[in-house]
């Protein structure tokens, strides 16, 4: 049986290193979210990829999401979709030490149900 990874909104994952990138509709979202003109959201919270190949949120100067507020995002409701997809569709050396995501047994439908809850919603159901 799949497992599932319920989130309880540790913001582990806003503090990994790593890039949140962003698409097109996403600094749209973000920007009105936020009040902002796409122009104006950028400048403010965007930075160029390494790569050049587009562009990632920027951190704070300690690494952590630049929405990272306390313990929570401040973007929660349109949250990137690299952030709605945490912990379950990302995989890497060490997450289960740093992430609280309590594993839950689920079918192979329930698990397929939850991960398009996450990728259209953006809550952690």
């Amino acid at each position: 049986m799949p497992i599932f990874l319920e989130c309880q909104r540790c913001t582990a994952c806003c503090r990994w290193p790593g890039q949140v990138l962003l698409n097109d509709a996403e600094i749209t979202r973000l920007a009105a979210f936020k009040g902002l003109s796409e122009s104006d959201f950028i400048q403010q919270f965007a930075k160029l990829r390494p790569d050049r190949r587009g562009l990632a949120l920027q951190e704070q100067p300690d690494g952590a999401c630049i929405f990272l507020e306390g313990g929570n995002c401040a973007v929660q409701p349109v949250k990137p979709q690299k952030c709605r997809e945490f912990p379950n569709l990302w995989g890497f050396p060490g997450m289960e030490k740093v992430c609280r995501a309590i594993p839950r047994e689920v079918t192979e439908a329930e698990y397929a149900r939850r991960i398009e809850l996450l990728k259209a919603s953006g809550s952690h159901q």
